[in-house]
């Protein structure tokens, strides 16, 4: 009867392309398949990356999977996927006290960052909270921010392998100045509870100015939540989802300016993670 739940997340954060992270309050369910299973759960294919990650962890069996995470719209749907079939394959191995640990949790991370191909949004699904990743390390920094996250969903799928094709593959050394300063301003803002440089610490020069240009009702989102008070906004993974944080009385205001094209979710930073039961 083993079931875990697993956060999505929102990368980048504007200027850390592929190491900054939040987990947010939106979560995918999985679990071992069992005699008894109830017929409306949906058994996992071959393919699916709850299942492939279940079994390149050492999993044995069938998985399930549910929940929330809408699939191709930048809010880490595959990473929570994948985190929750390396927990399930330390749950069923070792025991859920382990796949509930800070080492079990790491684990897991890595077996889904690996099959990502980048670590942004496993590290803040197998973590919680805030955090930063480079290939196999990650690291969950303490947030002194304490706002709410609005996510501005559109109809339209990004494929985040295809969105990589169209950046380029070389920076000048004054955009990879920019975006080192802004990320780490991003960090130190985060972790101080500095909210007037948020809007700073989120500016990127490396993709978003790319991804944006494929969808311009995003853009718009974005605009419109700063315009509504929001104190920083940008495009969630490759997108198409616009996702902003702000202070927790402006939620409303700020979900009444977004654009009607899209579905709206009000949202807190997931400070729990993954939990295994």
């Amino acid at each position: 009867m083993i079931r875990v739940s697993v956060p999505a997340s929102t990368a980048n954060l504007g200027a850390g392309f592929d190491s900054l992270g939040l987990a947010l309050s939106l979560h995918l369910e999985a679990g071992l398949v069992h005699d008894g299973q109830p017929s409306t759960v949906r058994v996992c294919d071959a393919h699916h990356p709850t299942h492939v990650a279940f079994r390149r962890a050492g999993g044995v069996g069938e998985v399930w999977s549910s929940g929330g995470i809408p699939m191709g719209r930048g809010l880490g749907f595959s990473g929570a996927a994948r985190v929750a079939g390396a927990l399930l394959a330390i749950a069923q191995r070792d025991s859920v006290v382990v796949a509930n640990s800070h080492d079990g949790r790491l684990s897991a991370f890595r077996t889904a960052a690996e099959l990502e191909g980048h670590p942004d949004n496993a590290a803040s699904s197998a973590l919680g909270g805030f955090t930063v990743a480079a290939t196999d390390r990650a690291i969950r920094v303490p947030v002194a921010v304490y706002g709410d996250v609005v996510v501005w969903v559109p109809e339209n799928t990004t494929s985040t392998k295809e969105s990589r094709t169209k950046l380029s593959q070389t920076v000048s050394l004054a955009d990879a100045v920019w975006n080192i300063s802004r990320s780490s301003l991003l960090v130190a803002a985060l972790a101080t509870g500095d909210v007037a440089a948020l809007h700073d610490a989120t500016q990127d020069r490396l993709h978003q100015d790319v991804r944006l240009a494929m969808v311009p009702d995003t853009k718009r989102a974005m605009r419109a939540a700063l315009d509504a008070g929001a104190w920083a906004a940008w495009l969630s993974g490759s997108g198409p989802t616009m996702a902003c944080l702000c202070e927790p009385s402006r939620v409303d205001t700020i979900a009444m300016a977004l654009p009607r094209s899209g579905q709206v979710h009000r949202l807190r930073i997931d400070m729990s993670g993954p939990v295994v039961s």
